[in-house]
């Protein structure tokens, strides 16, 4: 053994080759003994090289084909003794009725929608089994079901998010259905309210919901050939305001946050006004679409000054603020349908200040609407009093006139 590369014995006696080829071919017989001797040689053992099976044909990756068409999928492999061939759909839930013909390829005579799938053709024999995948997508048809819908319950809020499914070749929409689960309900079914998504979007934001009630919440999807089948049902109950002054709990550090609060929010006093700098959120699932800033006179309520800051900037101009006031700023940033909590608010008094006009209308000045209408009024009244003056001119000078003319036909009967 010690000649032959890759060969070895186990205690037990047996025989480990670690690369078949033509050396192992032969007959072998096995001799046990000890110091006493031997009992002989066992019966004799015949060594023979198979080929594992191999693909000769292979499917293609993906295959595009009509509803009601024919479509053949080819599978060849050989080896020694010779493959079976067999056809298997994945993560198929039920029964698949599957036609093969001569040469192993899988038939679909005619193709119907729910054999749009991935499919794995294997090759078996005695020494192996190997095996290839190909996709294949059935054109024409309603959507399919979306996919790992998912619920992020927020503040009388929950955000639903999902994958979608197979088109069907055609452009799909989605709507978003649910309903809340109230016991001893007065009749036998719930209504569902559904609300339509975005072109594009695969989350949404239901907002104006219950607190501490069940929801549950289902997606459909639909094109210009009908409705697909609704997603499976996901059951979620939204947070409510905190009813004791007990501050909440740190979210455990698993939790999946969707877009955290700006960061560092400060506020600097300069000669043009007052200069807010911070920094982006730490967390977000998708792109930043920008911020809004927001602010509030004497611990008034909350006002936005400016919602479409861009998401590139990290730092605004506030001028024209009114002197001896005290204000607070805060920030929000959004993200397509999803929302952050305000940032850190900081707190700026313009006592002693030198404040410069600005073009921006702050909430306590006049807004551009009603200042509008209160211009376009005095033109108006302006304009009808010197039309009044013209008029009550004209009526006057015409009367004047005709006076005139009375007097001087009298005068003129009385010369006569």
């Amino acid at each position: 053994l010690s000649q032959l590369p890759g060969w070895s014995m186990r205690p037990d006696g047996s025989i480990i080759v670690a690369t078949g080829n033509d050396d192992a071919l032969g007959v072998y017989t096995c001799t046990p003994y000890n110091s006493y001797g031997t009992a002989g040689k066992s019966q004799p053992t015949r060594v023979l090289l198979k080929d594992p099976p191999t693909f000769t044909v292979r499917p293609k990756e993906e295959y595009f084909q009509e509803v009601g068409r024919e479509l053949v999928v080819p599978c060849v492999a050989h080896g020694d003794p010779p493959p079976t061939v067999s056809w298997l759909k994945v993560d198929s839930a039920g029964k698949t009725s599957i036609q093969v013909d001569g040469n192993s390829s899988l038939v679909f005579r005619p193709l119907v929608k729910e054999q749009h799938g991935v499919w794995e053709c294997t090759a078996t024999n005695q020494v192996a089994s190997v095996s290839t995948t190909t996709s294949v997508h059935v054109l024409g048809t309603s959507p399919h079901a979306v996919t790992n819908v998912s619920v992020l319950p927020l503040m009388l809020a929950a955000n639903i998010s999902w994958e979608p499914g197979f088109d069907g070749g055609y452009f799909q929409r989605f709507s978003v259905w649910y309903t809340p689960l109230v016991k001893h309900l007065p009749r036998a079914h719930h209504d569902w309210v559904s609300l339509s998504v975005p072109v594009g979007a695969q989350h949404l934001l239901v907002e104006n919901l219950q607190p501490d009630l069940s929801y549950q919440f289902s997606v459909l999807a639909q094109n210009k050939l009908g409705s697909g089948p609704f997603s499976q049902i996901v059951t979620s109950v939204p947070r409510g305001f905190p009813v004791t002054t007990v501050p909440p709990e740190p979210p455990a550090m698993t939790m999946h946050v969707f877009l955290s609060p700006p960061q560092a929010l400060t506020a600097n006093e300069t000669v043009r006004g007052v200069l807010l700098q911070w920094e982006p959120p730490a967390q977000l699932s998708v792109a930043l679409s920008g911020y809004t800033l927001e602010l509030r006179q004497d611990k008034g309520g909350w006002e936005v000054l400016d919602r479409s800051i861009p998401s590139t900037k990290t730092q605004v101009l506030v001028p024209g603020l009114i002197k001896d006031a005290f204000y607070e700023f805060r920030l929000v940033a959004f993200a397509g349908s999803y929302i952050s909590d305000p940032s850190n608010t900081v707190n700026i008094s313009t006592a002693g200040m030198e404040v410069y006009p600005s073009r921006t209308q702050l909430p306590e000045l006049l807004p551009q609407p009603v200042l509008a209408g209160v211009i376009g009024g005095i033109c108006f009244l302006s304009v009808a009093i010197i039309l009044s003056s013209v008029a009550a001119c004209i009526m006057n000078r015409r009367r004047v006139s005709r006076v005139q003319k009375r007097r001087q036909g009298r005068s003129w009967l009385a010369g006569c």
